[in-house]
């Protein structure tokens, strides 16, 4: 309980740094991060704000995509825009209970919402402060081949990891990206480049994700050339794929496969969703020490010290290179010699070999 405290502060007192009277809006999506959520009320109410707390259920909520019409649509949206009005600080809690729950959900209804919703959740990504974490379930533990209970205790050490410690020790890095140009990543069947010339280069440290650590920005849109080959599985709309293999010309992805073919064509029509699905939205460095394998949980993954993720779809506002979609899928590459290697160059430098920086103003970013 103690460790469910201080994640709750952690959240509250470092990641939305509620102020005085602010309206805070939990969600969750299963009763099982109870425990989190009444330390989250409390740790709100000391400091003055106001919490509110919205619960649903993902099969709950797959009966009613399954009864969604226009009508219904177009009512989402209005109550999407309207509450977002009424909240400063929004925490949401997601909850692992079945990655295939949406398996069988017509995904053009899926995708119709998601349109319905896009500027409501533009305006509480870029407007609002907001914080997102999953809290960690039996599933979760399964997937990390750890028996519950030694998982539970890793989630959270990992989630209340020293932030401002990890900000400051990213500082050199943040100044050598924004005077950086050219970049390739090369692994296995991978030999990539694109430009980050001039784009604005976004620490993360505990403000947005929970746990965190990394680095990212938007490439220049239509600078991407070559193959990246992604060695995590990755879940997207009920389904994992394993092995996802991307080439790209002038920006655009020209092909999508991954190991299972008969997968291929599922792959192909989530980078059909819009025209901007098949462009790259962001690039990002995983620098958690505490996370160093992946789970199949993206929260976590994206965040593996030693690998990069290159994320077909929307760029973020704060690093935005004029691509929109309703897609942002967070695919990961790990460079660490344990996975097969990799490099990273700035400007034709080495600066990261099999997942170990090489630059002395940057190794401290070694675990």
């Amino acid at each position: 309980m103690e460790k469910i405290k201080k994640l709750a502060q952690t959240i509250v007192n470092y990641s939305i740094n509620v102020q005085e009277n602010e309206n805070v809006l939990i969600t969750c999506d299963d009763l099982v991060a109870k425990p989190l959520i009444k330390e989250l009320i409390k740790a709100i109410k000391l400091r003055k704000g106001n919490p509110f707390v919205n619960i649903t259920d993902q099969q709950i909520e797959n009966l009613l995509y399954d009864a969604t019409t226009p009508k219904r649509i177009e009512t989402l949206k209005d109550i999407d825009m309207e509450t977002i009005k009424h909240y400063d600080s929004f925490i949401r809690l997601h909850c692992s209970i079945n990655d295939y729950e949406t398996k069988d959900v017509n995904k053009d209804i899926i995708n119709n919402i998601n349109k319905a919703k896009e500027k409501s959740h533009d305006i509480m990504i870029n407007q609002r402060k907001w914080v997102l974490l999953n809290y960690p379930t039996n599933l979760d533990a399964y997937k990390a081949k750890m028996s519950s209970d030694k998982y539970f205790d890793y989630a959270m050490d990992t989630m209340c990891y020293d932030y401002a410690k990890m900000e400051e020790d990213l500082t050199p890095l943040k100044q050598l990206m924004e005077k950086t140009d050219k970049v390739r990543l090369t692994a296995s069947n991978t030999d990539i480049t694109f430009s980050i010339k001039n784009m604005p280069i976004i620490p993360c440290c505990g403000t947005m994700n929970i746990p965190d650590g990394e680095i990212y920005c938007a490439p220049v849109k239509n600078s991407v050339n070559g193959t990246i080959t992604y060695n995590t599985p990755s879940t997207y709309r009920g389904n994992v794929y394993n092995g996802v293999s991307l080439t790209f010309k002038n920006g655009k992805i020209i092909e999508a496969k991954c190991d299972n073919e008969q997968q291929n064509a599922k792959l192909n029509e989530i980078f059909n969703s819009d025209t901007g699905a098949r462009y790259i939205g962001e690039f990002s460095l995983g620098l958690n020490p505490l996370i160093t394998k992946p789970m199949n949980d993206i929260l976590y993954d994206e965040k593996i010290i030693g690998s990069i993720h290159f994320t077909p779809g929307s760029a973020y506002k704060d690093s935005y290179n004029g691509n929109d979609s309703i897609i942002h899928w967070d695919m990961v590459l790990i460079q660490t010699k344990e996975y097969g290697g990799g490099d990273i160059y700035f400007d034709d430098v080495l600066i990261r070999h099999n997942g170990i920086f090489v630059l002395e103003e940057l190794k401290k970013l070694n675990k």
